[in-house]
């Protein structure tokens, strides 16, 4: 849709330079290659960054007309959200620990208080943390077992390259211990004199595990084990009984675990079973029982045990299934407990040691729902934290009574503006694809919707990540608009089972592209909407979705927002420099090795595919400092779609100078990002207040 507000200036046009290799025959070219600079992770290119302000300086002027309306929906978002919210304080130890909100703020603050009676204290203060900061994240936060220490990491640039720092909980004051460049948990060990972490490497890689004991200079600090394969990551943890660390290598398909005493970090290192490619297993322990998760016999895995003196060794427990998704086990003293999903919906049963056919499963009322075990810290409860939400049911807190086998509500989420949730129907409904395969749509929309409107349409379908038919504030700024809500639950996710991931990699990707077109079209066919007036959006690998979508079918969408989008999918496979690279090569293939994962890579990444047609209005957005999707990939598409495209629709990119993957840090700060996604949404599919 063409806007009369007119502006002095053009978009910005960047140079082309030549620029071209020659992998397997095919030669490809690459005009905006100079968009990355040679410098990264330091961007100081004048060329570079005069562009990026350029583009940032015209989506500015395109959208500053919609700036009431950006601010209105701001103001009604955050009306949503109870400033002053406090966390269902939880048992650990000798302590209940909860998370406070106050007024206005953007960060959070960390308390607790002794179970016997006592004062509250404060433990950490984010919101003083991130004073002064563009950015602030907290990553990981741990206290010891005997409660006097606290460990947490922050990132003040969103570069994912935390510090870790150790807080005296008796005095208040900081250790001088103090650890740069971590990407991992922070696990206790050895009676809480020591840390395990991990390092990132130059290539943000996690290929260690490190031993740090309190007090002591850094650079004596111990690797407990490295990781030589480029594609596996690092990460440790602690057993539910505490007893183990537990030091987890993987790829996005082969994974290997080893145990060492917890309080012993330095003694001998147990390797459960050496690792197998296509293997994945996850490890626990209870009275010299291992309790193994691993898809070694089936795709959507089983549950298997194995002796402590012979862990290779693995008896089924529970058999792997067609029908039952088994994603976990959860361990404690007298029980234990099995998460899954069986045809796309969450399902959560308690399990006995001592009766494998004792089943008992926790029962939800509606027909599609999120739920699942909340933060349940301690190994000796009778009790089970459970979370629970749907498009419609805001999300609640339950504590479920194992023994009594009842639930109890103990927070349901307050929207202070008001929220009645009669007004809204959901609808979970089947849509069949091109190759007969049915896919599951988890829609939202008010009762009082009539006719063929305008609808929203989100997907990702990437990694095995499922993307749940949860709640959301946010949402309601469109569906009170007359919006539709929809949730693609393609293939790439795991959403169906471990097999519904598989049809969506590799040789099959593209099933996760024509899967988002199928539905697009079944909603028009089943009288939801109409061509033309489906707004989407994606981030990341859902960005590329949306990048090869507007290729293939770009008539069908009115308006398309694309999030820090993995689009020159191309170039970063080729390029094993880069932090993701080898680890993606299981998602994608790898098109340095293998002809036809070049050819088949070539022939949908967007930042290729894209030709001189038609294109929906665009928004996109970039991190300059994600490590996740380089700066540079949005930053080439949108150059690239700006000189071959034939219309004139909108195309603006806005490059957060100071955040990475996840844009804007902060509660409220990231809200007024979502206001600018669907203010522009609103602009182009003319939906008037």
């Amino acid at each position: 849709m063409a806007d009369s507000t007119q502006t002095l200036i053009g978009p910005p046009q960047a140079a082309k330079k030549p620029h071209s290799f020659t992998f397997h025959g095919t030669t490809v070219t690459d005009e905006y290659a100079w968009l990355r600079d040679a410098g990264y992770p330091e961007v100081t290119d004048k060329a570079v960054l005069a562009h990026l302000e350029a583009e940032n300086a015209w989506f500015e002027a395109r959208m500053a007309p919609h700036k009431g309306r950006i601010d209105s929906l701001f103001t009604e978002m955050r009306a949503r959200i109870k400033e002053a919210d406090t966390s269902v304080p939880q048992k650990d130890g000798d302590w209940l620990y909860w998370i406070e909100f106050e007024d206005g703020a953007e960060y959070k603050k960390w308390w607790r208080r002794p179970v016997a009676g006592g004062p509250d204290e404060l433990i950490l203060d984010e919101v003083a943390l991130a004073q002064g900061k563009d950015y602030f994240r907290l990553g990981a936060i741990s206290t010891s077992a005997n409660g006097k220490l606290l460990a947490y990491a922050i990132d003040d640039n969103g570069s994912e390259r935390f510090t870790a720092r150790i807080k005296n909980l008796e005095t208040g004051e900081l250790l001088a211990d103090e650890i740069p460049g971590t990407l991992s948990g922070l696990v206790w060990v050895a009676n809480d004199k020591a840390l395990v972490y991990s390092l990132a490497n130059e290539q943000w890689r996690t290929d260690n595990a490190r031993l740090h004991w309190l007090g002591q200079p850094i650079d004596q600090d111990v690797e407990l084990y490295h990781e030589d394969d480029e594609g596996f990551r690092v990460g440790s943890s602690l057993s539910a009984n505490e007893k183990w660390l537990l030091i987890g290598t993987s790829d996005h398909e082969t994974s290997e675990t080893r145990m060492v005493r917890a309080d012993d970090p330095l003694g001998e290192q147990i390797l459960v079973k050496a690792r197998r490619k296509g293997v994945e297993y996850d490890v626990d322990e209870r009275e010299d029982v291992l309790y193994i998760h691993t898809n070694d016999t089936h795709e959507n895995f089983r549950l298997a045990t194995a002796p402590l003196d012979s862990p290779g060794e693995w008896t089924t427990l529970i058999d792997g299934s067609d029908e039952f998704y088994l994603l976990g086990a959860d361990l404690f003293r007298d029980f234990y407990v099995i998460e899954g999903r069986r045809a796309g919906l969450d399902q959560i049963e308690v399990r006995y040691y001592d009766d494998p056919a004792r089943v008992e499963a926790i029962t939800f009322p509606e027909a599609s729902y999120s739920a699942g075990l909340s933060n349940n810290p301690e190994w000796h409860v009778t009790t089970l934290r459970l979370s629970y939400e749907s498009m419609v049911a805001p999300a609640s807190v339950l504590d479920y009574d194992v023994a009594a086998r009842t639930l109890e509500t103990l927070k349901v989420q307050e929207i202070p503006s008001g929220y009645d949730a009669a007004l809204y129907a959901t609808e979970r409904l089947e849509i069949t694809a091109r190759d007969g395969t049915a896919i599951p749509v988890s829609i939202v929309y008010r009762k009082d919707r009539t006719g063929a409107g305008p609808l929203h349409l989100y997907g990702y379908g990437a990694y095995g990540i499922s993307i749940d038919p949860g709640f959301s504030t946010t949402r309601l700024s469109l569906v009170d608009r007359g919006f539709a809500y929809a949730i693609a639950h393609i293939r790439g996710g795991d959403d169906m089972g471990r097999a519904w991931y598989k049809a969506g990699k590799l040789e099959r990707r593209t099933n996760t592209f024509n899967d988002f077109v199928d539905v697009a079209r079944g909603l028009i066919e089943r009288g939801f909407t109409t061509e033309g007036k489906i707004s989407i959006s994606g981030g990341s690998a859902g960005g590329e979705l949306m990048g090869a979508v507007i290729n293939s079918d770009p008539h069908l969408f009115g308006a398309v927002v694309a999030h820090v989008p993995f689009v020159d999918v191309l170039n970063t496979m080729l390029d094993d420099t880069l932090p993701l690279t080898p680890g993606e090569w299981p998602e994608w293939g790898n098109p340095i090795e293998d002809k036809a994962a070049f050819d088949l890579i070539a022939s949908y990444s967007p930042y290729d595919q894209v030709k001189a047609q038609a294109y929906p209005p665009l928004m996109v957005t970039a991190g300059l400092n994600d490590p996740r999707v380089t700066y540079w990939e949005p930053a080439k598409w949108v150059a690239r779609l700006r000189a071959v495209k034939t219309d004139d629709n909108e195309l603006i990119l806005k490059t957060n100078m100071g955040a990475g993957h996840g844009g804007k840090s902060g509660r409220f700060e990231s809200l007024k990002e979502t206001a600018e996604e669907f203010a522009f949404i609103l602009w182009q599919l003319g939906v008037e207040e």
